[in-house]
């Protein structure tokens, strides 16, 4: 088991050894070449990408060193900040990663993890060879085979007592190689010491999900309390006014049958009433769509009942978490609430996408725009545009409410939104999939 485990570190390191070489070599170029481009133009266009092609290079090696070392490289990147109206996305992306401390670590990582990581990752197939040299070397020497100036290590091949020591040398890099679990370990210790994110990013990152933790709590209470206040105010009334009814109609019913009759008629409405109220207050919970058939048939189920055209494009490759699915879910019911209520516009549009571990959900529409998102903590005066007033039934109220919501799955949102329109809000959720999407039959 010893051995096969060594064998596998080996052949592991063979391969991130090429990895860390070649790839941080032309990651480390390309980086070098856009940040010089960024006086000519070019590089406003190229430095973004090129930082996510090293951004992905660093993730997946986060992902090895959890799975084959057992250590969790956390990575601390920024969100997208919203959309800065009067300037231009690309150069909205490229200021945002090259504010990003952790832009700047992967690139300080990439010279090392091309040299020293290169090196640690070869350590174990080094020892591996070096120590079956050491018994090869004695055997080929040993029948005659004798090359000018041959060294084994510190052993040298024109003396015999140093030759019959040198499988002892192979046998000690072999034990280092067998019985040093840390080994392989190094490569990836060495990758932490750059990428990971210095403690008060980290303290910043804590205090961050601890007030979404807060939101969330928050949210959950006004939840509550709507479904309360719904229940009274709307089923449980019609419910108490219908037993009364019934009492009535037991008393008219042999003395005043017309009268009980059209009493059972009313009994009848309300009943019918008040299981469209518990209907609705469902779907408000939780649609039974959403919980059926996910995401995107959802969305598409309330395209429906909106009073204004909307399209949805894009398919999910599966089922999401149930509280990330419900948080997009409602994000887009409010935002879709709000612009047929507000927004002026003929038609609207939904597109979904998932990729990159990031769930992106866009909605926009044709409508007067001048949408913007109100500092933290203010409500909003006079001047407060569509989306920026409350949606009936969501325990938040606008853009504000709805950044609160995303935030408690670190999610991000933007807005695009010039005056005279069209508007745009993104959505963004990092999360998994739970399971790929399978055909219904």
């Amino acid at each position: 088991m010893r051995v096969r485990r060594t064998l596998v570190a080996g052949a592991r390191g063979l391969g991130l050894a090429a990895v860390s070489l070649a790839g941080s070599a032309l990651l480390f170029s390309l980086t070098l070449v856009s940040l010089a481009l960024l006086l000519l133009g070019v590089g406003w266009l190229t430095t973004p990408l090129v930082v996510q092609w090293t951004r992905r290079f660093a993730d997946q090696r986060r992902v090895w060193a959890q799975d084959w070392a057992g250590i969790r490289v956390p990575s601390g990147y920024r969100p997208p900040p919203a959309r800065q109206p009067g300037l231009p996305g690309v150069v909205q992306r490229c200021q945002h990663v090259l504010s990003d401390p952790t832009t700047w670590r992967e690139m300080l990582w990439l010279p090392v993890d091309m040299t020293a990581g290169f090196f640690t990752a070869l350590l174990p197939a080094l020892l591996i060879a070096f120590g079956v040299e050491g018994f090869v070397a004695p055997a080929v020497l040993w029948n005659g085979v004798r090359p000018d100036g041959f060294t084994y290590g510190f052993l040298s091949a024109s003396d015999a007592t140093q030759v019959a020591l040198m499988p002892v040398l192979g046998a000690a890099a072999l034990a280092v190689a067998l019985f040093s679990p840390k080994l392989p370990a190094l490569h990836f210790r060495l990758a932490a010491v750059f990428l990971t994110p210095p403690k008060a990013e980290l303290a910043a990152r804590v205090e961050r999900l601890t007030e979404t933790r807060h939101d969330a709590v928050d949210a959950s209470a006004a939840e509550l309390r709507r479904i309360e206040r719904d229940l009274h105010d709307g089923a449980q009334a019609r419910l108490v006014a219908m037993g009364m009814d019934l009492g009535t109609i037991e008393a008219l019913i042999e003395r005043d049958p017309a009268q009980a009759k059209e009493l059972v008629a009313r009994a009848r409405t309300s009943s019918a009433q008040a299981l469209t109220e518990l209907r609705d207050l469902v779907r408000g919970i939780h649609p039974p769509v959403l919980a059926e058939r996910g995401l995107d048939d959802a969305v598409r189920a309330l395209a429906l009942r909106m009073p204004l055209p909307v399209e949805v494009t894009g398919r999910l490759p599966g089922r999401l978490e149930a509280p990330v699915e419900s948080a997009a879910y409602f994000s887009v019911s409010e935002l879709l609430t709000n612009t047929a209520k507000h927004a002026d516009a003929e038609r609207a549009w939904v597109d979904l996408e998932y990729a990159d571990g990031r769930l992106r959900v866009s909605v926009g529409d044709d409508g007067r725009g001048g949408v913007v998102l109100p500092p933290e903590g203010g409500a909003g005066g006079p001047g407060r545009t569509a989306m920026e007033l409350p949606a009936q039934g969501g325990t938040h109220s606008g853009l504000r409410g709805l950044e609160r919501r995303l935030g408690t799955f670190d999610g991000i949102l933007a807005v695009s939104s010039p005056a005279g329109g069209p508007t745009l809000v993104t959505l963004e959720i990092p999360c998994a999939l739970c399971s790929p999407k399978t055909s219904s039959s």
